[in-house]
């Protein structure tokens, strides 16, 4: 059929549009400041395939990821109409296990076999059990991180699975929450069913596949012709991971991103082993930071879908730091390895369009944990944030200050809500000043923020940039790296980038998040 250009924008705004009231009946509907708060979840629907039409602007690291969990979903578990599939396993195209994605089909018609569309969406649990409350443990493989669903129904012909869902609030700390936030999950995708039948009523099955489908061909165009706009060759750069969190030396990521004409190969051989702590990355993790940063070239307004991925290649050698194999623990590798890893893509691609590519921003998530008992209610509590930082400076702008960067898009949970959910008080939350590196444009600063605890608790801290600073760019210096302390009985203590500890009723955490990297000569 032909494609009116018109009518084509008119379908592309309804087809993201879908997506993003998925995230705001997620928001409205959820339980845990996670997801009420800091918006940490994402939304996309999906063609009778699995492959992406459209995506909410929410978080990277799990919107290029996500579609292989689509897949692990069609492939394992015949779907009916009402039915919904959950699962969070790290080596079927989930991220880290306190990302739960649940996938449902929208069929056509009740007597269909076949779907015609998915709906998914993926959103952070708090906690889904381990070794330690918040589920992003000092790990030495994934068993310990918490509990692994493989592709499952939790819902079956509309009527949640009684059984699947006993099982996963067994296995967590806040039982009552974790419901909350699933049923939330649910309504999300029932909300996008509803409004993809609705398209069909009134359009048909075949105007709105077609219209789908020419927004994956559209968007496989735009990133062509980006791609084509970078001169052809070879550029290479590496870029290093401070430890694993148990002493070891800086782990190397190196990538050879090849341009021919129209399309990229970007291989990531000579990058260093996977190792025995959580920051280890899934292949899905690392064809989800490829795929942004060569979203990130398109200066149109395109559909983050399908299309992105057919001029990309990835070269991924099974068992390093960047596709590690089962049994590796990956809590940190979603959140920590990511950022690094769209490091050295952006630090490679800077070397053949220098005016374009900014220089590093903060390259962490600054991930805090925190469990124990609220005395206010004899609860147990698991309370998970990520910090923002510095933006690296840009041909023409400086930086932003105390934002989330590349792989990470949430909001930074604010002081009320906190106090209101945890027996923690915020002591200090501001900008660090002077933390951005210089140059002619600077990077932005990173944030300070001070938590004292009034409950005995455990925390755990998986952040990055403590002892390697974020790069400057066109010779701007780099940013100031990040730092933790503790503060027990007016001592002061710092604190390695990865640890686990027990802390009393008084003591204070202060984490301050790294600046972005200058860009530019002054003048």
């Amino acid at each position: 059929m032909r494609i009116d250009p018109i009518e084509f924008e008119i379908f592309k705004n309804m087809f993201v549009s879908i997506a993003e009231e998925m995230g705001v009946t997620l928001c409205r509907t959820g339980f845990s400041p996670n997801i009420k708060e800091r918006l940490d979840y994402s939304c996309a629907i999906y063609d009778g395939r699995g492959d992406t039409i459209a995506q909410g602007d929410h978080m990277p690291v799990h919107l290029g990821a996500m579609p292989l969990s689509v897949r692990a979903a069609i492939d394992h578990v015949p779907m009916s109409p009402g039915d919904i599939v959950v699962l969070n396993d790290p080596f079927r195209g989930g991220t880290h296990l306190p990302d739960i994605t649940l996938v449902a089909p929208v069929f056509l018609r009740a007597r269909d076999t076949r779907p015609a569309f998915y709906v998914a969406n993926r959103a952070h649990h708090s906690d889904v059990g381990g070794m330690s409350p918040g589920s992003m443990p000092l790990a030495n493989e994934v068993y310990q991180e918490g509990l692994i669903i493989p592709p499952i129904k939790l819902v079956s012909r509309g009527a949640i699975v009684d059984d699947v869902m006993a099982l996963i609030l067994t296995n967590v700390r806040t039982p009552a929450e974790r419901e909350g936030d699933l049923t939330a999950q649910i309504a999300s995708n029932r909300v996008a069913e509803t409004r993809l039948r609705e398209l069909l009523r009134r359009y048909g099955f075949s105007r709105v596949s077609a219209y789908a489908s020419a927004a994956q061909d559209y968007t496989e165009r735009v990133v062509r012709h980006a791609i084509r706009e970078i001169p052809d060759g070879e550029y290479r750069f590496e870029d290093a991971m401070d430890d694993d969190g148990f002493g070891s030396p800086p782990i190397w990521i190196r990538c050879r991103i090849s341009i021919r004409g129209d399309e990229a190969s970007v291989d990531f051989t000579g990058t260093d082993s996977q190792v025995t702590s959580s920051i280890n990355a899934n292949y899905a993790i690392t064809l989800s930071a490829t795929l942004y940063a060569f979203r990130c070239l398109v200066r149109e307004d395109i559909l983050y879908n399908a299309g992105i991925a057919r001029a990309v290649r990835v070269i991924a050698p099974v068992g390093s730091i960047v596709n590690a194999n089962r049994p590796a623990a990956v809590a940190g590798g979603n959140v920590e390895t990511s950022q690094r890893i769209t490091d050295v893509l952006l630090g490679a691609l800077s070397q053949a369009l220098p005016d374009r590519i900014p220089a590093a921003s903060q390259g962490t998530m600054n991930n805090v944990t925190l469990g124990g008992e609220d005395p206010r209610t004899g609860a147990r509590f698991a309370y998970y944030e990520t910090l923002g930082g510095g933006m690296g400076g840009r041909n023409g702008l400086p930086g932003i200050s105390g934002v989330h960067c590349h792989m990470s898009n949430t909001r930074n949970t604010p002081v009320e809500a906190i106090e209101h959910y945890l027996p923690v008080r915020i002591r200090r939350y501001h900008l660090r000043r002077g933390s951005g590196g210089d140059g002619k444009y600077p990077g932005g600063d990173g944030l300070v923020r001070e938590y004292e605890l009034l409950a005995d608790a455990e925390v755990t801290i998986l952040s990055e940039r403590r002892r390697r600073a974020p790069y400057g760019a066109a010779g701007g210096r780099a940013g100031t790296p990040g730092r933790n302390r503790l503060i027990r009985g007016g001592v002061e203590q710092d604190l390695p980038g990865k640890v686990r500890l027990q802390l009393k009723a008084g003591d204070r955490l202060c984490i301050e998040t790294p600046g972005g990297g200058g860009f530019g000569i002054e003048d």
